[in-house]
């Protein structure tokens, strides 16, 4: 087994019966490493950094749900030991360079070890994905799906100036909505398809459980030194969660 019994599970799951039709996820919302892989032969301070999560998305996707009473996802370990928001076999799927560090813990991996990390990390967190969607859809619930990630304000030497990007991969009701409501704010650099844009080849979470089962769906992507903090994530959280109300209503209207 890749995690000993006593090691946290790959899935955390909140609120599973929460009353809103958002299900929200966080594919990178944790940076554990399990302790049969060591530390994959990076320094403490490598496995902080953005390159093994998303820093403080799994604050704001914790409070949101707890805000909207939403169902909500997370994915405890790393993105390091595998990206839950690639396929399996994708060349960034068990990353032996991200950004540009070397990851000296996934060079030389054996099929049987990447095999396992799929299986007792990739697999459950999107097994509980599915079957919360498979659910609400047997109790004729509606399920909006919304993916929360979080950028670098520096890539790669870059500045970015984008605050809150808005991606999908083919435009939907849903993020015309979301980027009409983020723009209105006024105090806000909004990007759509920025920092990122999605794909059916790169990404997984957004083609797989949103496009391919047709729900309404959106990626949301939140500048991490915006919610680093308790008190940045305490402000997104409230945004979020009125402006999401307010996406819900508009996607009931039309």
């Amino acid at each position: 087994m890749l995690l000993a019994a006593d090691e946290p599970a790959p899935v955390r799951l909140l609120r599973p019966h929460g009353a809103s039709d958002v299900l929200l996820t966080a594919d990178h919302a944790g940076n554990r490493i399990p302790r049969s892989l060591g530390d994959l032969g990076l320094a403490a301070a490598e496995r902080s950094r953005h390159i093994a999560w998303d820093i403080g998305i799994a604050g704001v996707t914790e409070r949101l749900s707890g805000l909207l009473d939403a169902t909500a996802v997370l994915q405890t370990y790393s993105r390091l030991v595998i990206d839950c928001n690639r396929a399996p076999g994708h060349p960034t799927s068990i990353p032996t360079i991200s950004e540009t560090t070397p990851i000296p813990g996934n060079e030389t991996l054996t099929d049987e070890a990447r095999e396992l990390r799929r299986r007792d990390i990739f697999a459950p967190y999107h097994g509980a994905i599915a079957g919360l969607i498979e659910a609400r859809s047997a109790a004729a619930r509606r399920t909006i799906l919304v993916a929360m990630h979080s950028f670098t304000p520096v890539f790669k030497g870059v500045a970015r100036r984008v605050e809150i990007g808005v991606l999908y991969h083919r435009e939907t009701a849903l993020s015309r909505i979301m980027l009409d409501l983020l723009r209105a704010e006024g105090d806000l650099a909004v990007g759509a398809n920025e920092p990122y844009a999605i794909t059916d080849t790169s990404d997984y979470t957004v083609p797989v459980h949103g496009e391919a089962r047709g729900l309404p769906h959106v990626e949301i992507e939140i500048r991490q030194d915006l919610i680093a903090d308790e008190a940045g994530q305490r402000s997104w959280e409230a945004r979020m969660a009125r402006l999401l109300r307010l996406a819900q209503a508009r996607l009931c209207r039309d």
